[in-house]
């Protein structure tokens, strides 16, 4: 992300730009970033924007090698076409001829590093991956908002807006927005204040399932699981949820286990650093001999859901049922 603030700074550009991961919210900072000070506005004449399968890529050329009109570049963006993980022959070829007048701008979610637009824009040094940042830019981020607003928040307020909104910046964005309009006036943001405002993601929830079912609260967990249902949350989706969490609690295990660094652990669970920490503290109540059984007996019953053998909802208590009771 320096690199394209860097480019922005100095004028000087390259002529692709990839911007991909799973943080959809940076990726539309950056690409509009990039866009406001390429772009001038109301220019249609020398900005294109595609969108989605089914791009006309002859199109898409002919605009690139067209010159531009009364300005200094052309632009052109794609987002969302699939071409990080499978481009056409035909552009994937012309990556590497594009014409110094022109700027590709490339958004996607998921890339394959062996294929074409990656390597071509790796080979100018923008490839650029957007990741969700970790818990100590994320305070910043949050804090340098909450400054503006003549607010602060307490420790533990901040902790749990954090477990209960973190699946997205963009959500965090959003509850944050919600909270500054519920405290008015205050100049402080309570833990009262969350819970009464922020509304838990289906993920933060499954955590909380999972967390009663180590306690072998099943009451508790069965609670949680049907306020999931009465909120229309899909049986199969809660289920792959918890595998999910499972497996990224097995991958921990074994890295604490053979003594690797906090930030290896992360990048290989697939989650920010504070995700860690609590996938750490949960781990510790489950063996590995039973996250291992819980897996297999959920794929066993996903197979049979799958078959019609089995109702969703049942297969989901049985699991519950399985593991919460004390």
């Amino acid at each position: 992300m320096r690199r394209i603030d860097n480019d922005i700074k100095s004028g000087q550009y390259k002529n692709i730009y990839l911007l991909y991961g799973p943080e959809d919210y940076l990726k539309i900072q950056y690409r509009n970033k990039l866009l406001d000070a390429l772009v001038n506005d109301g220019d249609n004449m020398n900005f294109s924007k595609y969108e989605g399968k089914g791009i006309n890529v002859l199109q898409i050329i002919d605009q690139s090698e067209t010159l531009p009109f009364f300005a200094e570049r052309r632009v052109i963006l794609i987002e969302d076409s699939g071409y990080g993980k499978s481009i056409p022959a035909d552009i994937g070829d012309y990556l590497a001829t594009i014409p110094d007048t022109t700027i590709f701008i490339f958004v996607e979610n998921d890339v394959d590093k062996r294929g074409k637009l990656y390597k071509a824009a790796k080979s100018v040094d923008r490839d650029i991956e957007m990741k969700k940042p970790d818990e100590r830019i994320l305070q910043a981020w949050i804090g340098a908002r909450l400054k503006e607003e003549g607010i602060q928040m307490k420790r533990d307020a901040w902790s749990l807006f954090l477990s209960m909104t973190h699946e997205s910046m963009d959500n965090m964005d959003r509850e944050l927005d919600k909270l500054i309009s519920y405290v008015g006036n205050r100049d402080q943001i309570t833990i009262d204040d969350v819970r009464s405002i922020c509304v838990a993601q289906v993920e933060t929830r499954v955590f909380d399932m999972i967390n009663s079912i180590a306690a072998r609260d099943l009451h508790k967990t069965m609670d949680l699981y049907e306020d999931l249902l009465a909120e229309k949350e899909p049986p199969m989706k809660i289920l792959s949820l918890i595998v999910s969490q499972f497996r990224q609690m097995k991958i921990v295990k074994e890295c604490s286990r053979h003594g690797e660094d906090f930030g290896t652990i992360s990048r290989k669970a697939g989650a920010p650093d504070f995700v860690v920490r609590r996938l750490i503290k949960l781990s510790n109540n489950f063996s590995d001999d039973e996250i291992s059984e819980l897996l297999q007996n959920i794929a066993g019953l996903e197979y049979k859901t799958k078959t019609g053998q089995l109702d969703e909802n049942l297969a989901v208590e049985l699991i519950i049922m399985q593991y919460a009771r004390g």
